[in-house]
């Protein structure tokens, strides 16, 4: 579900998505009906002693790792079964560490994730697959369109769910010190899913990352939450599988409320008075305030005048499209946790269950680029703020000191990082930051 390397550089929590690429090849392949059965890789040369395990080389680490799995319950026959696969690959590691980043904003993500035909691919699959789609919201309480719409995003529907050996991606992160207690644990989980006969090693294909399965299932996840709707359980081949166990793991593992709503676009009509500090997903306001407020549906509709809560979402800040963001939204930014990514996520669900498309910006938002968002992450922690790392990517930690800052100089607070902001933080001699115009779409 595209949260386990990626996490590090998804964290685009103000609105600007952080991308991640290597130089090595796409895993993906687009228009393939399904991965191929992967042959057992040759064995590479072992990396150098990792530190993070005592010093032990591969094979002794590899050991232990099957010593801990047999510890865990899982079978010797298992074990032998995939020990083929269980070899070091430094490309998987290469990649992971070679990673660099660049970014998008919220209208530019999704207007190409969430474009017309993914929803109306969407659409068509719930027609397909209608008895299964029924089934899954009995039994969980989860929307098709919810379903679908992760399902799109993850592989376009099974189309590219990557081609490389997923053992081998998952031993060699593992034996990797940059987070090696993570993929130790989904490494032993691969094992308990060929130990209970869902998949063979073999059938075992995915991304470089070691995701599994049409909705990109950690491996973890495949063995939790994956479940049978024909056979066995298949997250690679079977549709139904996929849809059934995509509904079991949000309403069991990411807790979805039957019934409820998870996103709604709106528009505030009293901008210049509007209290923007309020905009925010840790403060949640009923419905009826957020209408006293000036927030309207988008076509001037009144908000229902109700107690339900709704937290008030700007992607963009103040100047960007505007939602409200329901308790349901919190299985978005579980699954994963960039802004942008999970606001995409749920904006297609809404497509899907035939919602409009949203408003565009009346006028080019501005986007800092990443060296002026370093140095404004410099300034907050100079300033006192925790910002976690500083590396240019604006998570909840440094949107909330933006918050801050916006508050004390008395500017509206949406979180956005803006030029004046960085101009003022620079102090009153400085030149105004440039920044780059996005024109609305």
């Amino acid at each position: 579900m595209r949260l386990s390397t990626k996490l590090p550089a998804l964290l685009g929590a103000v609105g600007l998505l952080i991308f991640t690429e290597t130089a090595s090849a796409q895993d993906a392949v687009p228009g393939s009906s399904g991965p191929t059965r992967a042959a057992p890789a040759p064995r590479t040369p072992s990396p150098r002693a990792a530190s993070c395990h005592g010093g032990a080389n591969f094979d002794r680490f590899l050991a232990d790792l099957k010593q801990q799995a047999l510890a865990a319950g899982v079978s010797q026959r298992a074990i032998s079964e995939a020990s083929p696969y269980l070899v070091y690959d430094q490309g998987i590691v290469n990649r992971d560490r070679g990673q660099r980043v660049f970014g998008q904003v919220f209208t530019e993500f999704s207007g190409r994730m969430a474009a017309p035909y993914r929803m109306q691919q969407g659409q068509a699959r719930i027609r397909t697959y209608a008895s299964a789609f029924a089934r899954a919201e009995k039994e969980y309480g989860v929307p098709p369109a919810v379903i679908a719409a992760f399902w799109g995003l993850e592989s376009d529907f099974g189309a590219n769910m990557g081609n490389l050996p997923t053992l081998r991606s998952l031993v060699s992160l593992a034996y990797d010190c940059r987070r090696s207690e993570r993929f130790i644990g989904e490494t032993i989980a691969a094992l308990k899913i060929i130990d209970r006969g869902d998949l063979s090693p073999s059938e075992m294909i995915g991304s470089w990352a070691g995701e599994l399965g049409q909705t990109q299932f950690l491996p973890s996840h495949y063995f939790n939450y994956a479940v049978d709707y024909g056979g066995r359980r298949n997250l690679l081949s079977s549709p139904e599988d996929v849809i059934g166990s995509t509904a079991n793991y949000i309403a069991t593992g990411l807790k979805w409320r039957r019934g409820e709503p998870w996103l709604q676009e709106v528009r505030v009509t009293t901008p210049a008075n509007f209290p923007w500090d309020q905009a925010d997903l840790t403060i949640r306001l009923p419905r009826s305030k957020w209408a006293q407020l000036g927030v309207k549906y988008p076509d001037g509709r009144p908000l229902p005048d109700d107690d339900m809560p709704a937290s008030l979402l700007l992607p963009m800040g103040r100047n960007g499209p505007a939602f409200l963001a329901y308790a349901n939204f919190a299985a978005y930014t579980e699954w994963n946790n960039s802004l942008i990514y999970s606001t995409t996520a749920a904006y297609l669900a809404t497509r899907i269950a035939g919602a409009p498309p949203m408003q565009r910006p009346s006028a080019p938002v501005a986007q800092l680029p990443v060296n002026e968002l370093r140095e404004l992450q410099q300034l907050l922690v100079r300033a006192g703020y925790d910002v976690g790392k500083i590396d240019g990517v604006m998570g909840q930690q440094s949107r909330s000191a933006v918050k801050a800052m916006q508050m004390k100089f008395g500017l509206p607070a949406d979180s956005w990082p803006t030029a004046e902001l960085l101009a003022r933080m620079r102090g009153p001699r400085a030149q105004p930051a440039t920044a780059t115009a996005l024109p609305p779409r």
